[in-house]
């Protein structure tokens, strides 16, 4: 059944009038009025829906029925991922949500080869967010993770996190694999370095400030693997893949 996203509170009974985008997808996948279709604005359960009227530009829906359905993790996590090269944010961000990652925060370290003005950052983040959007249609997902904009690495390490912060590093002498093994699960957010890794500065700045260094295991893993590769690993630990 085609899935998808409205920003817009959504109640049984009501008559939505169609984003334009998703209008527009409608008609290119021929759907006939009476089909039905599912809507979801993200704050949790799914609608399910009969579409009304069909026009060029235009389409209309009429909501039928709640669904409570939920297939978020049990435990919260946060992927801090350090602005790689070109478009690797794009495919990490849309990964990482099918995954089932709560949040993403864009970061900016002292290796990062892409350096984005306030404007572009904005950009960006728009973009990241159609990303997410289409990507939690796609996943099934109800919920959107939660998108920051893009932070300086110092600043933001520097900052109280509720949730226990892991730094990825190769020259951390447990892997995350095991110390998952031995823990419940709880809330975690993984910091990823960008390509080159982060300097020893910055890894020795977040343990002082209580991060937990890991490894993911005896071979280098790229920037955009390394992140979704913990994801993965956490959820066959903890639960979240069955």
């Amino acid at each position: 059944m085609p899935r998808f996203y409205l920003s817009q509170p959504l109640a049984v009974g009501q008559l939505v009038s169609l984003p334009e985008a998703v209008a527009h997808h409608i008609v290119v996948l021929r759907l006939a009025p009476g089909t039905l279709i599912t809507l979801f604005n993200g704050e949790g359960g799914e609608f399910s829906a009969t579409l009304s009227d069909i026009g060029k530009r235009s389409v209309t829906a009429e909501i039928k029925a709640h669904h409570p359905r939920d297939v978020e993790l049990p435990y919260a996590i946060t992927l801090a991922q350090c602005l790689p090269e070109a478009s690797k944010l794009d495919w990490i961000i849309e990964k990482a949500v099918e995954l089932g990652v709560g949040g993403i925060v864009p970061l900016a370290a002292q290796r990062c080869v892409v350096r984005l003005s306030a404007e572009r950052a904005e950009k960006k983040r728009a973009h990241w967010q159609g990303i997410i959007e289409s990507a939690s249609e796609q996943s099934g997902r109800n919920r959107l993770p939660q998108l920051a904009g893009v932070q300086d690495y110092q600043q933001w390490i520097a900052q109280q996190d509720m949730h226990k912060r892991i730094i990825l590093t190769p020259r951390a002498e447990q892997s995350l694999a095991q110390w998952a093994r031995h823990q419940p699960p709880q809330p975690v957010t993984l910091v990823v370095g960008p390509e080159g890794g982060l300097s020893e500065a910055e890894e020795q700045l977040a343990i002082a400030r209580g991060a937990l260094p890991l490894a993911m295991g005896p071979r280098i893993l790229r920037t955009e693997t390394a992140g979704l590769a913990a994801v993965a690993a956490l959820n066959a630990c903890w639960g979240g893949m069955d």
